[in-house]
């Protein structure tokens, strides 16, 4: 079981099963535990050999006895999310904790620009339970639907679930709309129907300004 202690730690009780955390992210724990470091952080060969071409660093342990377990992150805010058979997409940085039975992996987003035609990849967890992601300040939670597609500056974005398309559309940036930053800029263009969480500030990301 997942739960909030504040709002940047993470508590799990631990009932003879286990959980997936982002390596380094413990802080403390008692009972009995065991640990073991995941490779890759995907599933399987594929999840390992997409996370190494695409350079994607997301290094992952499992974690499984009886206890407690508390985890953080750079006094991050913390927030849960229950998935109920569907899939959540997030940054990998930004991915902090999930049941073990939830599959994750990794998924190609979309080209940065067909004058770059560079692909991104950003992380996926599927299934039935919960998972925590981290943010940079208190996480908004905004909703796209059919009619109201929404534009998301990539250094905000932190996730999205639901049935959402995501694109990336050069042109103007929030940054360069007010004369802020140079070169060629993107947008996170969300369609369809669902949630996409963004993060009260912004990371440097290769699909803002180049």
């Amino acid at each position: 079981m997942l739960r909030l202690q504040g709002s940047k730690v993470l508590a799990v009780d631990l009932a003879g099963d286990a959980v997936k955390a982002k390596n380094g992210s413990m802080v403390a724990y008692d009972g009995r535990m065991t640990f073991k470091r995941l490779s890759g952080g995907g599933e399987g060969l594929r999840g390992m050999v997409t996370r190494r071409i695409t350079g994607e660093r997301m290094a992952v342990m499992e974690v499984r006895g009886d206890g407690t377990c508390w985890f953080a992150d750079r006094a991050a805010e913390i927030n849960l999310i229950e998935l109920r058979g569907d899939r959540l997409c997030v940054e990998s940085s930004n991915l902090l904790a999930a049941d073990a039975g939830l599959r994750t992996g990794t998924t190609f987003t979309g080209l940065r620009g067909a004058s770059q035609g560079n692909g991104l990849f950003t992380t996926t967890v599927e299934g039935h339970g919960q998972a925590a992601i981290t943010s940079d300040g208190p996480a908004v939670v905004l909703r796209v639907s059919p009619q109201y597609p929404l534009m998301v500056d990539p250094g905000a974005y932190i996730a999205h679930q639901g049935d959402v398309r995501q694109s990336f559309q050069s042109g103007v940036t929030f940054r360069t709309l007010f004369g802020e930053g140079g070169g060629e800029a993107f947008q996170i263009r969300f369609e369809g129907d669902g949630l996409v969480y963004v993060q009260p500030s912004e990371r440097n990301t290769i699909a803002g300004d180049l």
